[in-house]
């Protein structure tokens, strides 16, 4: 589950505001004044009890200071319908732990690095977010490191073993050019079905025939399903400039990234077949050296000279998408 990152700056900063635009901070709550000066430098999620507000105190966000069990009562009365700030007037787990175990949208206030490690791993679970309120740009950069880290999906990659490979003719593929340098192993997760997927690794390879392009994958038809952040996945098809989309590593590691383009062209295609324990998984891709699955040992192979029983990287999950979101349905795609 994504966790969220405030900043309290009632007690307006410059440089702090600054520091959490560029750490990729969800929101900073600040006093009605500050609410113009604060849109001047950058697009932010602004709090404020102002109805210029992005997130309006009271009407989107209420803020509880903790004093006493009943002021834990009037968070759990809440459940869940709107974020709910906590205030503890001394910092202690065992409210949150008690309001966690009740109720949900619980965003607690804390003042330093290792309060925040704590409120968002109280109870295994956590709060959904914290709202920090500290003097120091040092600390606004380490719990964004350690929020992006936390909202990172970790997926089971599986041996697919080859069945076949079969060219079939012209069609329309996708590449997608992020808005990030990919690491040498990092891919898509992309399947003819969203419950098997293969890891189609990034252009970061250089060949006779083009210069390497770290920041592309060519992904496959437009049919193809991806997989996105939070579980989701959607068509090749749908992806366009400003979408966010997983990439993941051989070791099942995943980054969100932002597409800056997605290209859709005719090239002549061919179809990929493989096998994990009977389970079928394919995916029609463009017919091209320059077209890379990945390996057991997370190297690139080339699908032109991919050949049966070659063991490759795979990700299967269960079948079932209503508008990219996982539904227990009967389902069989084929």
């Amino acid at each position: 589950m994504k966790k969220l990152f405030y900043l309290n700056l009632k007690n307006w900063n410059k440089k702090q505001a600054t520091m959490a635009l560029e750490s990729g901070v969800d929101a900073i709550l600040v006093k009605p004044e500050k609410i113009e000066e604060l849109k001047s430098l950058g697009l932010i999620k602004i709090i404020a009890q102002s109805n210029k507000a992005d997130l309006e105190i009271e009407k989107d966000i209420k803020i509880v200071r903790i004093n006493s069990k009943k002021d834990e009562e009037k968070v759990v009365l809440e459940q869940g319908k709107i974020s709910v700030i906590i205030e503890n007037k001394d910092w202690t787990i065992i409210p949150l732990e008690n309001l966690i175990s009740k109720t949900s949208n619980l965003i607690q206030e804390v003042t330093s690095l290792n309060q925040a490690k704590t409120a968002l791993t109280t109870l295994e679970k956590g709060a959904d977010g914290i709202i920090l309120k500290t003097d120091s740009l040092q600390d606004i950069k380490d719990i964004a490191n350690i929020i992006n880290k936390m909202s990172e999906e970790k997926f089971k990659l599986v041996e697919a073993v080859i069945e076949s490979i079969e060219p079939l003719g012209m069609g329309d593929r996708v590449c997608v050019d992020t808005s990030s340098m990919l690491n040498p192993g990092q891919g898509m997760l992309v399947g003819d079905s969203s419950s098997a997927m293969f890891l189609v690794y990034n252009e970061n390879v250089k060949s006779p025939y083009c210069d390497a392009r770290p920041f592309r994958v060519n992904a496959g038809g437009v049919h193809a399903y991806c997989q996105l952040p939070s579980n989701k996945t959607c068509y090749l098809s749908e992806i366009k400039s400003g979408s966010k989309i997983l990439v993941v590593n051989p070791q099942g590691d995943s980054e969100e990234v932002i597409v800056g383009r997605a290209k859709i062209e005719k090239r002549p295609m061919l179809l990929v077949r493989a096998l994990y324990k009977n389970k079928e998984i394919s995916l029609v891709m463009q017919n091209a050296e320059t077209i890379r699955l990945t390996s057991l040992s997370g190297k690139p192979i080339s699908i032109t000279k991919l050949k049966k029983d070659d063991k490759i990287l795979a990700y299967l999950q269960e079948a079932g998408r209503h508008f990219g979101v996982k539904v227990k349905e009967s389902i069989k795609e084929k």
